[in-house]
């Protein structure tokens, strides 16, 4: 699986807790997928991180193929229940 530039050296170095093994993970089994305006796709997953009981909400932003990996981070603020 591809990723940016901007994923290997900046999202990576600012979010240690990310790894392209959970992004992966998302992509695989995403319970949500919506298109932004320019194209690219946001993935929404549930995750566990190490050393955390509870699934927390990892959205993973990919180019418009779909599958290189370009951002990532926790989503405090996904609702389920909202479109």
């Amino acid at each position: 699986m591809a990723t940016t530039r901007y994923f290997d050296e900046q999202v990576l170095r600012k979010r240690p807790y990310l790894s392209v093994e959970l992004c992966r993970a998302v992509l695989a089994a995403p319970i949500r997928r919506e298109m932004q305006d320019d194209g690219r796709i946001r993935h929404w997953g549930r995750i566990t991180l190490p050393d955390e009981p509870a699934t927390r909400i990892l959205r993973v932003v990919t180019l418009e193929d779909g599958e290189t990996i370009h951002n990532a981070f926790l989503d405090r603020g996904f609702r389920e229940d909202t479109p």
